[in-house]
């Protein structure tokens, strides 16, 4: 099967959390019933794909939880939506190499691994034998200390230091078979990262993008955009999260992590079609 990370047109990748306490929607899809009729709305909003994560690393609070409940959450929802939107395309966001098998044995194509293989050494394993399509996601730290800023501590060259720990991971993944045509890249917008690394990483998105692989944004709600805009509430945040993947669309990112996926369709297709206008006045 061809990888799922390479498109033609920027990709959406419509989030699905089934979790009670995610900074976002914690609770809203806290069941397969709800997750999986959301889930089909995105599609219709415009997805091109769907991530469902079951474990939080929201900014405060974030509390692990063992893989036997991470499944619980996940596997219904996950066949619910093989039955309802079988043409699309399935992420999971887990850090587990035990839920990595289970999900890939259902059908999922890409793992998205916010710890890009720090915290499972089983997982690149697991994912190559299968075949799978894996997002690397720049952090520090464990669940849940991730979204805090606890490791944020960067000298002058943010996108330096994210680069160079990004370098590790895909080493990782393709020593242990994964090909590289099936690698994404995020740099962790708002992950150990306080407002001004994770700006100066968007600012510098096309340094990661000249690593050659497909790049991956997920800038949704995230803190980042509630400081600059001076918007308190996540769910408010569509206006700066749209200007966020705009500018990284412009920078290169191919791959946009979203909850509004209706605005963030529109405006992509939008800022695509001018990219590749001015593509084609300067061929």
């Amino acid at each position: 099967m061809l990888s799922t990370l390479h498109a033609a047109r920027p990709h959406v990748l419509g989030i699905i959390n089934i979790t009670p306490d995610s900074f976002s929607d914690g609770g809203r899809f806290f069941s397969a019933a709800k997750a999986a009729e959301h889930g089909a709305r995105l599609v219709d909003e415009g997805a091109d794909a769907l991530d469902i994560g079951g474990e939080s690393t929201r900014p405060q609070g974030a509390k692990p939880v063992d893989a036997a409940e991470e499944l619980r959450r996940i596997l219904p929802v996950v066949r619910a939506l093989r039955q309802q939107v079988p043409h699309v395309p399935l992420s999971v966001d887990t850090v587990k190499s035990q839920v990595a098998r289970a999900v890939l044995d259902e059908g999922v194509a890409i793992i998205n691994d916010v710890s890009a293989f720090r915290l499972d050494d089983a997982m690149p394993i697991v994912c190559a034998a299968a075949g799978a399509d894996v997002i690397l996601m720049h952090s520090r730290g464990g669940v849940s200390e991730m979204g805090t800023y606890q490791y944020a501590t960067y000298g002058a060259d943010v996108m330096g230091e994210v680069i160079s720990e990004l370098r590790t991971a895909i080493t990782t993944a393709e020593l242990a078979g994964i090909d590289r045509a099936r690698i994404a890249l995020d740099p962790g917008i708002g992950f150990a990262k306080r407002t001004e690394h994770s700006v100066a990483v968007l600012g510098a998105l096309d340094r990661l993008v000249a690593l050659g692989y497909p790049v991956v944004v997920g800038a949704s709600r995230k803190r980042v955009v509630g400081e600059l805009t001076g918007v308190e509430q996540a769910a408010d945040r569509v206006e700066g999260t749209i200007a966020a993947n705009v500018m990284a669309l412009a920078l290169g990112a191919r791959i946009f992590r979203v909850h509004d996926v209706r605005a963030a369709r529109r405006a992509l297709d939008v800022a695509w079609a001018i990219l590749r206008s001015r593509e084609g006045a300067t061929a």
